[in-house]
């Protein structure tokens, strides 16, 4: 691919092609927002060629920063001071500290001697530092440029790691052959139990060392170079943005490093085989954490050999973890490329790839990696001073206010009180007094938990009915004070459930003995254990499935209970005024869940935007950017002066699409498709009318848009009976959304085929209609280009249900945070509102993908002809919308639209 430098206000932007007009607006203001330090919300809509634009924006501004960085650290080194203002020269002291002042770095009264050999000491560090600096860069940069030319270093070390595991898995097994001829030691349990008997946990405070067995202890602390990171929903999108970096004129240059969760880098397939991501987590850290006792264990010479028999994961040595980090660093690599990486290396994907970050220019990682404060601090990622973009950020909200989240249902709280209950009565006598108590403070929680919902511990969940049914909201101030568990430090039980990784052993347990379901009497300690687990096993299985679970059906090996439980108690340390928990009692006690709800996202996107340099939020549908400048800015403290908002049009033609709002049906009809209204059969009726029309003039296909599954199936058998799918399927194979993740492949493919086919054979069926739901499988990263989608129809507006109490209690919270602007609804309000439009927005958003496609727009509800309504949709639409009060006028513009546009030209 051609490098073609583009020059835009003096600044020059590699790029693979000659740039649209926009894309060089894009890159332009990208620029000066990451240079200004400034929170830039930027719109590009899909098919402008977004990614290239913030790939070539991004890493011109960091080439350049990189380049006067360095430039200026050699001044300095040569001169040893630092131009002033005035143009005057200042000691190199005062240039590391920007916010400091001499007058506040030396006592008043101080000596002048004194002063001058303290700026002459510091002057001396920083020279010293600087030249630390370069001395690492250069041995890096020699480093990379080594394994890039040869080869055979590579090869030379894998041989290496080879023969030094056949060593160690032949002095593995001498020690065994031993330990097997001395005969075994008497132990209190069975063998093989070790391993699930916590560990002395020894102290409440935090301590580096103890709990730090994620980190790298035996890594010297490398320079976390000024990079930038990159975060998007999925790891499909992450792929797709390496790829386009693979194709930039950066590809080749860069130093990007890919990012992922261990269920997607592990290549342990012991571990792997858990399933769970939660279990692999812990499996993983435990595995660490065997290899520090273990290393410890050798040099103390302990007298129990049973430590030893951990295992550590083979995957884990620091010369195979240096090498695969140098060679991650060499190439830009996705996901896929890094585990094949890792397996050829034998080295662990999911700690190289972590130990490259501070070298890295470019990171690209999940929205969860970066969002969350303890997975970010986990992952060994330093935003202060660094430079962050949030890609597909129109649910960045939502987002955040889901990983923050938690939801635990009555069965969950009984068999995890119930396992635990086992476990303790099992190994009671085995464990260290702070085990026992904080044990027995997690049942007491779990114990409150359930009483507060209406049940009884001690009695099975699936066969207790509440007398009280409904939704109850609380404070969580209010609801810790009604639970009784106000004396009980939660921090600390949080902090113990972490360290000591209780669940993962509490999985194990039940692992070996069976799922333990609860209690339905209080059972003999210790005696007939067995035989009470296996009387249990029946009321597992007719165990009825919530929602939460059958989600995770296919997973082969749940977490355990008690580790959503620990997410729910981390969400209980909020600040009351942050958030409010939901008790949903239903019929049962199983079915019945206790709900975290953050009301304040910005509470976790302040230490973001606080600590970078710069913030950028990007997506192709950003409108309308209100919540973003006020739920999430404003209330993380960010000035509006720091706000940069940049929204381009679009690459196609303005005759390439045709958007319309249509008031009313053929037979007159006035369409508003109010929860009232909708169901009526005359607004059913009128809505396969107007597709019915539609489809006689839109050639390929047409996607339309219900605002529920339940409404979606209601007109179809409506429709089904009164004649009117019939006369559809005249012109048009229908489809149906499935609800089922795992279908909507298949439908996508027979929907395709069947456009395709029909354009190449003619005859009556034209095309083909897909029936999709806003907010569905259909609405979001679905390419509907071309044939594909040459019509989308909106029917009626996706309101969220006002009566959720969820909504409520965020539409009050708002209310009284947000202030109310003069002549605007009420914060409340503009909510419901904003979230309507943006799910309108991303579903529309599903044609027109590229500069040479068409296609039309109707949006069916009389509702949209509003001014405040027509002012959310997206720039490039909002300017070329038409409202059509009666629908001639509107079928016309849609029969002369396509007529000429299907014609070859």
């Amino acid at each position: 691919m051609a490098n073609k430098t583009q020059e835009v206000g003096g600044i020059h932007f590699p790029f693979p092609f000659t740039p649209y007009s926009i894309q060089k607006d894009f890159m332009a203001e990208l620029y000066r927002v990451l240079e200004a330090g400034k929170i830039g919300i930027f719109e590009s809509p899909t098919g402008t060629g977004k990614s290239l634009s913030l790939i070539c924006g991004a890493l011109s501004w960091l080439r350049d920063f990189e380049q006067k960085k360095h430039q200026e650290e050699a001044r300095l080194l040569e001169t040893g001071t630092v131009p002033l203002s005035d143009g005057q020269e200042q000691p190199l002291s005062l240039s590391s500290s920007c916010t400091e002042t001499p007058d506040t770095l030396r006592p008043v009264g101080e000596p002048d001697w004194v002063t001058q050999f303290v700026q002459k000491k510091e002057e001396r560090d920083l020279v010293d530092r600087l030249k630390e600096e370069q001395v690492r860069r250069k041995k890096r940069e020699e480093r990379l440029q080594q394994i890039r030319h040869n080869a055979q270093l590579k090869y030379a070390a894998k041989r290496m790691r080879q023969e030094e595991e056949e060593m160690e898995r032949v002095l593995r097994l001498s020690r065994e052959a031993l330990a097997a001829g001395a005969g075994a030691e008497p132990r209190e349990q069975p063998a093989g139990e070790e391993d699930l008997v916590l560990a002395e946990y020894e102290s409440d405070e935090e301590k580096g060392a103890a709990s730090g067995v994620d980190e790298d202890e035996d890594d010297p602390e490398e320079e976390h170079v000024t990079k930038i990171y990159y975060c998007s929903r999925t790891h499909s999108q992450l792929a797709q943005f390496v790829h386009e970096v693979q194709r930039s004129p950066f590809g080749k240059d860069t130093r990007l490093v890919s990012l992922g969760s261990r269920q997607n880098l592990c290549i342990n397939e012991d571990v792997k085989t858990l399933g769970s991501a939660q279990l692999i987590n812990d499996r993983c850290m435990e595995m660490q954490r065997s290899k520090h006792e273990k290393s410890r264990a050798e040099e103390e010479k302990p007298k129990r050999r049973r430590q030893e028999r951990q295992a550590t994961c083979p995957f884990y040595g620091y010369e195979q973890l240096q090498l695969l980090r140098d060679q991650v660093l060499v190439g830009v690599k996705d996901i896929e490329q890094l585990v094949a990486l890792g397996k050829e290396a034998r080295a662990c994907p999911y700690y190289g790839s972590r130990s490259a970050i501070p070298a890295a220019q470019l990171v690209v990682l999940p929205y969860q990696m970066l969002l969350h404060a303890a997975t970010r601090q986990a992952a060994g990622i330093r935003l202060q001073g660094q430079v962050v973009l949030i890609d597909e950020a129109h649910n960045l909200i939502d987002t955040i206010t889901g990983i923050h989240s938690a939801e635990v249902s009555g069965s969950q709280l009984c068999q995890a009180h119930s396992q635990l209950l086992q476990y303790m009565e099992r190994y009671g006598k085995r464990l260290k007094a702070k085990n026992l108590m904080y044990i027995k403070q997690i049942l007491y929680l779990l114990e409150k938990f359930v009483t507060v919902l209406g049940g009884n511990i001690k009695q099975n969940p699936n066969t207790q009915s509440l007398s009280e049914t409904g939704t109850e909201l609380k404070t969580i101030n209010d609801f810790l004070f009604e639970s009784q568990i106000d004396n009980i430090n939660l921090f600390k039980v949080r902090r113990y459930c972490e360290r000591s990784m209780v669940s993962r052993k509490l999985f194990g347990f039940t692992e070996r003995y069976g799922t333990v379901l609860a209690p339905s009497r209080k059972q003999p300690k210790l005696a007939g254990f067995q035989h009470f687990l296996q009387s249990l096993q029946p009321t597992v299985t007719q165990t009825s499935v919530t929602p939460v679970e059958e989600g995770e059906a296919r997973v082969p090996r749940p977490a355990s209970p008690l580790m959503h439980i620990e997410s729910f108690l981390a969400a209980l340390t909020t600040a009351n005024q942050d958030g409010r928990v939901i008790l949903s009692r239903q019929g049962s006690l199983s079915q019945s869940s206790l709900k975290f709800l953050l009301l304040n996202p910005a509470v976790h996107f302040a230490q973001v935007v606080k600590e970078c340099r710069a913030v950028v939020i990007a997506g192709g549908t950003m409108q309308p950017v209100s919540d973003f400048r006020e739920q999430l800015l404003a209330c993380a403290g960010v000035e509006a002066e720091r706000v940069v908002e940049f929204s381009c049009g679009h690459v196609i033609p303005p005759d390439n699409i045709l958007p319309l709002v249509i008031c009313s049906g053929p037979s007159s009809q006035q369409l508003e498709f109010t929860y009232q209204k909708r169901e009526l059969p005359q607004m059913m009726d009128e809505t396969g009318r107007i597709l019915c029309n539609l489809c006689t003039v839109v050639p390929g296909g047409v996607v339309c848009f219900f605002p529920s599954y339940e409404y979606q199936r209601q007109v179809y058998a409506h429709w089904d009976k009164s004649g009117l799918l019939a006369r559809l399927a005249v012109r048009k194979k229908i489809f149906q959304e499935p609800k089922r993740a795992n279908q909507v492949e298949q439908v996508l493919m027979e929907y395709s085929r069947c456009i395709k086919c029909c354009g190449q054979a003619g005859g009556t069926v034209t095309g083909a209609l897909l029936l999709s739901v806003v907010g569905g499988k259909m609405s979001e990263g679905i390419n509907f280009s071309d044939n594909l989608g040459r019509c989308v129809v909106m029917v009626g507006m996706p309101y969220p249900n006002i009566k959720s109490p969820e909504l409520q209690e965020k539409m009050a919270y708002l209310d009284q945070t947000l202030p109310r602007g003069p002549g605007q609804p009420p914060p409340g309000k503009a909510l419901v509102e904003n979230l309507c439009m943006k799910a309108v927005n991303q579903s529309i958003g599903r044609a027109i993908r590229h500069q040479k496609d068409f296609a039309s727009i109707v949006l069916l509800d009389q509702r949209y002809a509003r001014p405040p309504i027509l002012g959310k949709l997206p720039a490039w639409i909002r300017d070329r919308v038409e409202v059509k009060a009666t629908f001639g006028p509107a079928f016309a513009a849609m029969r002369k639209f396509h007529r000429e546009k299907s014609v070859p030209s």
